[in-house]
């Protein structure tokens, strides 16, 4: 038997198998009004094919703890309990197809308000517009032009946003979702704090406790949160100099982050890698952040890898040497079934939903 369509059990929840599909943003949800940030019909399709599929988790996508941390207007949120029956409809899908539904939950701090990969690159919904807003920050230092110069989060708001995931991971939870992963990656808010390129405070939040804002939202989430508890990080800034200055959060940093995550009952770490600087070049490759889930095995927490993951014999390969999950993307969004070709070529029979068995019929 493959390794990759073994189960798992994380946290208490056991997966079908270790090919997991990513949390990649529709940018399809209403904009504003009272469908704001709600799941409709293209995401219950999206999701229940990559289900359908025959993916072991269906982790839905950045869905923010606060409106103002949506990344665009057109992300989904889960501010306020009227949204749950939307989420609960979805997440029900996703369980009616045999995968555990998983739910990324987030605030995209200085990148909020931003564009969508297919607008043209500008400022678009800066706080002047209909449907844009400021957003805030560690630090008031911008990301890029894209974006509005962001407003520094005062102590009092800080915690406001602790407790906003807090109550977006119970609404989660009360919608169905068995996974609950937090956002720490790709130049979010918890990465903002977590980088020094982003965060230069100088008060309880910042210098030397600059992870004390993603572990104290950790401490927050995880009482409410009965299944598996899990986080997204950016391994590196990739942005280590020490000449040249910009030494940005590294490898040895989120090791070190994962373990005191671990103390606070952290089930399960979800390795990706940059995100928070704009010019930097990342060296992108087929697999090419697998790495950094092997030099995270050390912290003792179960691991995915996440990355240009597009062969069959490639994700065999991660399971048996690297991580415990392999987190599919792209792949996914070009072919929903393209775990049904893995299967065949390692060995294993295809697992299609009982209408489509007779497209594997052979005369």
């Amino acid at each position: 038997m493959s390794q990759l369509f073994s189960p798992i059990t994380v946290g208490g929840v056991t997966v079908r198998n270790r090919a997991w599909m990513s949390p990649m943003c529709q940018y399809s949800a209403e904009p504003s009004g009272a469908e704001m940030g709600r799941p409709h019909d293209w995401h219950g399709v999206h999701y229940a094919s990559r289900g359908w599929g025959g993916v072991g988790a269906v982790i839905v996508e950045a869905t923010a703890v606060t409106a103002d941390g949506r990344i665009s207007p057109f992300d989904l949120s889960l501010h306020s309990d009227d949204q749950i029956p939307s989420f609960t409809r979805l997440a029900d899908l996703i369980r009616s197809t045999g995968a555990v539904p998983g739910m990324q939950l987030g605030h995209a701090g200085r990148k909020a308000s931003g564009p969508r990969p297919w607008d043209e690159p500008a400022l678009l919904y800066p706080a002047s517009s209909d449907i844009g807003w400021q957003p805030v920050a560690p630090s008031a230092i911008p990301f890029s032009g894209l974006y509005e110069d962001p407003r520094e989060l005062t102590g009092d708001e800080i915690e406001g946003v602790i407790e906003a995931f807090a109550q977006a991971a119970q609404r989660a939870v009360e919608a169905g979702f068995e996974i609950i992963e937090l956002h720490g990656a790709h130049g979010y808010l918890l990465h903002q704090f977590m980088s020094p390129l982003s965060n230069t405070r100088t008060d309880r939040w910042g210098g030397e406790n600059r992870t004390a804002f993603p572990l104290e939202v950790i401490r927050a989430v995880r009482p409410h949160v009965p299944g598996a508890l899990a986080i997204r990080v950016s391994a590196t800034d990739w942005c280590e100099f020490v000449g040249d200055e910009r030494t940005g959060w590294s490898v040895a940093d989120t090791v070190s982050f994962v373990r005191e995550a671990k103390k606070l009952g952290l089930d399960f770490v979800d390795v990706s890698s940059g995100g928070n600087i704009p010019d930097i070049k990342v060296p992108a490759g087929p697999g090419y952040q697998v790495r950094f889930a092997r030099d995270l095995a050390e912290a003792g927490v179960p691991r995915s890898a996440v990355g240009l993951i597009t062969e069959a014999v490639q994700a065999e390969q991660i399971i048996r040497e690297s991580a415990d999950v392999a987190m599919l993307g792209r792949i996914l969004l070009s072919d929903p079934y393209v775990l049904q070709a893995w299967r065949t070529r390692l060995r294993e029979k295809p697992d299609v939903a009982q209408p489509y068995h007779r497209g594997l019929l052979r005369s």
